[in-house]
């Protein structure tokens, strides 16, 4: 049994917290460590922990004095790492007994470098968080399966284009190869780069359905947050700069303009993300933010395309192969504009 990383990133979060390294004590898998990264939470999250589970994980607190994002913070436990492969697991997650045990099962073979589980909504069991990732054209992803209700549709071991960074497991040595969270995200969209990153350089990513966590969807910034709004939008516009293809990346706009549209006709009908903020005034913040979003990506556009440069040092994918990559994973504009994250 090789030994497993766990990295919890926690900010202000205890009781979600709790339960979160509850469930990791609760794991088949017994040979795993866990670093528990906080970003300077005032709830007394590490006292909590190192109270309540010193004795019963192999844990690891690192203690951050300010909240240095989601990004920062998994670079932290990563590099304190001693495992062959890294699992991570939110804070507002928890994980059924065995999915250390399934999860790892997905690295036998040696070309994958991910793995992604089975997320399903916290609330309602039933229904589907995540399965693996989908993207469409203009950089946007969402979780394939985002919504649905679960009747074993999702129930093949497959490969899908990257996990949820809520719970998903890398190999060690494709991090140590392409590099861990481009910290420039902070939070959000942060596994879409990681994911698209590792597959430019010919890693795969495998899906393991018994590999089951339950997850408090927006529980860090709330769904009606404006930070968070912004934030997905703005890393989605770094994402498309720093990886995409330049054929695509040229046709942005177009696509970007046929997202807005799409998605303003949603919300007109109570649908996707912009339904959920009610009347002119609400329509008028989501504007604003995807506004002040794309004016702040333009701002970090310069250091984007150095990084650009330098993804050639990793490269396995032509760009024909990574186009042909997005296409086999895209997501509807249809399905992308009415659903809500």
């Amino acid at each position: 049994m090789d030994l497993i990383t766990v990295v919890v990133v926690n900010w202000n979060r205890r009781d979600l917290l709790r339960a979160c390294l509850h469930s990791l004590a609760e794991q088949t898998y017994s040979n795993f460590e866990v670093v528990l990264v906080d970003n300077g939470s005032t709830d007394g999250s590490c006292e909590m922990a190192a109270r309540e589970f010193g004795s019963r994980l192999h844990l690891q607190v690192v203690r951050n004095t300010e909240n240095r994002g989601f990004c920062a913070a998994n670079n932290q436990g990563i590099l304190l790492a001693s495992g062959k492969v890294i699992a991570l697991l939110n804070n507002d997650a928890e994980a059924h007994p065995r999915w250390l045990e399934l999860l790892t099962t997905a690295f036998a073979d040696e070309q994958v470098g991910m793995a992604a589980s089975k997320i399903l909504v916290w609330e309602d069991p039933e229904r589907i968080d995540k399965v693996g990732h989908l993207i469409y054209w203009d950089g946007q992803n969402r979780g394939r399966g985002s919504g649905e209700r679960d009747h074993g549709q999702y129930d093949a071991v497959e490969e899908v284009l990257w996990p949820d960074g809520c719970a998903a497991m890398y190999r060690k040595s494709m991090l140590d190869e392409i590099g861990g969270f481009d910290e420039d995200f902070f939070a959000y969209a942060d596994d879409a780069e990681l994911g698209l990153r590792a597959r430019i350089a010919g890693w795969k990513c495998l899906y393991v359905p018994q590999a089951i966590v339950r997850h408090h969807r927006g529980a860090t910034l709330g769904v009606m947050s404006t930070r968070r709004l912004l934030l997905i939008e703005r890393n989605r516009v770094l994402l498309a700069a720093k990886l995409f293809p330049w054929r695509l990346l040229w046709l942005n706009g177009v696509y970007y303009l046929a997202r807005l549209a799409a998605g303003a006709w949603a919300a007109m009908r109570g649908k996707g993300e912009a339904g959920r903020f009610p009347g002119l005034i609400g329509k008028a913040t989501v504007a604003l933010t995807l506004l002040q979003a794309d004016l702040a990506a333009l701002r970090m556009m310069p250091k984007m395309f150095r990084k650009r440069k330098q993804l050639n040092k990793i490269r396995r994918l032509t760009s024909s192969e990574v186009i042909a990559l997005m296409k086999r994973f895209r997501i509807s504009l249809k399905e992308l504009s009415e659903q809500a994250i």
